[in-house]
């Protein structure tokens, strides 16, 4: 049992501390996904600890660090909880009427395409976006194509294509590759019945893992590339889609602060989207960041549709007069932004072995 509790301590405050690492490989970076799992982990094995300082007392070594890194943990994940909420805004007499949006990996190897007509037709958001949809889920998604005239469509078959649906007017688009040829994003200005615009950005870059990019320098350039277009736009920006990565990651604070753009998560939950299949493994990859005259009403997941990613939906409304939010915008500090521009030029660079 002593040999056991030193392997599993040892091991915790391992992974605790591999993201303190800033090594791109994905060793160090899938370990930031798991904090929440590291938690409900250490919190038995620190009071494990305690019954078998008598036996060793260099054991109080593994405690002292053990505490710091739960206390660590809690400090970063207690803002994803209720307890941080601030009062709901009031709603200003000039802003929009509330905009739903729905955004879903829908897995390109997903066969069960009604599942998730079935919720469009079901919820009728003004907005839908797809990633990893192929030629398949577009043939499928024609028949929303009546209710949702107005599209952007990048169609692939290397598990990045994206579909974008809108009862909205667009009144520009366009496609980004901002690392690399298969790796699309999309910027798309959208105009309400009652006359708001606001940029719509959807993302989806390679994921660091042992299956997929050996390292997150792809991930990591395409999200700071997007970070960097919109942080001086004048009219609102939403930016969502499947980012593979935790909000707390460094490099999603250092997206934040380059975008000038709030994380919708904080004081609504975790609320995880990925893995649908794992519970106890599941981790939020699908984020959304707006800007501070965009008002989160609400920030849902929705029931599985067959994939491994469960659908984020997300209600709001704009209030270009409102200045209520502009103190949660975070700043870069001294030297970030050469960092950011570092980390974009690595991921330009970057020849990835795992697409074709």
């Amino acid at each position: 049992m002593y040999i056991l509790f030193l392997v599993l301590a040892g091991l915790l405050i391992a992974l605790s501390l591999l993201p303190f690492i800033q090594c791109q490989h994905w060793i160090f970076r899938v370990a930031e996904f798991v904090k929440l799992q590291l938690l409900v982990f250490q919190v038995p094995v620190l009071a494990w600890g305690f019954y078998l300082v008598a036996e060793s007392p260099w054991i109080w070594t593994l405690q002292i660090a053990q505490s710091i890194l739960i206390g660590y943990h809690i400090f970063i994940l207690v803002r994803y909880t209720k307890f941080w909420r601030k009062e709901k805004y009031d709603k200003g007499k000039d802003a929009s009427d509330s905009i739903k949006i729905i955004s879903c990996n829908v897995l390109q190897f997903n066969k069960q395409h009604q599942r998730f007509i079935a919720l469009i037709q079901k919820e009728q958001p003004q907005i839908f976006l797809t990633m990893e949809s192929d030629a398949a889920w577009e043939e499928a998604l024609r028949v929303l194509e009546t209710d949702y005239p107005h599209t952007e469509k990048v169609t692939l078959d290397n598990t990045y294509g994206m579909h974008f649906y809108t009862k909205l007017k667009i009144n520009k688009s366009q496609v980004h590759y901002f690392v690399a040829d298969d790796i699309p994003s999309m910027e798309i200005e959208l105009q309400t019945a009652d006359g708001h615009r606001f940029i719509f950005f959807a993302v989806h870059p390679p994921p660091p893992s042992p299956t997929e990019e050996e390292n997150s320098k792809e991930r990591d350039g395409d999200l700071l590339s997007v970070a960097k277009r919109v942080r001086d736009y004048k009219i609102p920006v939403v930016v969502t889609g499947d980012f593979n990565n935790v909000a707390w990651a460094k490099s999603s604070v250092l997206f934040k602060k380059t975008s000038k753009l709030i994380d919708a998560r904080i004081g609504r939950g975790i609320l995880s989207t990925f893995h649908a299949k794992y519970w106890f493994f599941r981790v939020p990859l699908d984020l959304l960041f707006h800007s501070p005259n965009v008002f989160i009403d609400q920030l849902f997941i929705y029931p599985s549709i067959g994939s491994d990613h469960f659908p984020m939906g997300c209600t709001f409304f704009i209030d270009r007069y409102s200045d209520e939010q502009a103190e949660d915008i975070e700043h870069l500090e001294r030297g970030e932004m050469d960092e950011v521009n570092e980390l974009i030029a690595e991921g330009r660079n970057e020849e990835s072995d795992n697409r074709d």
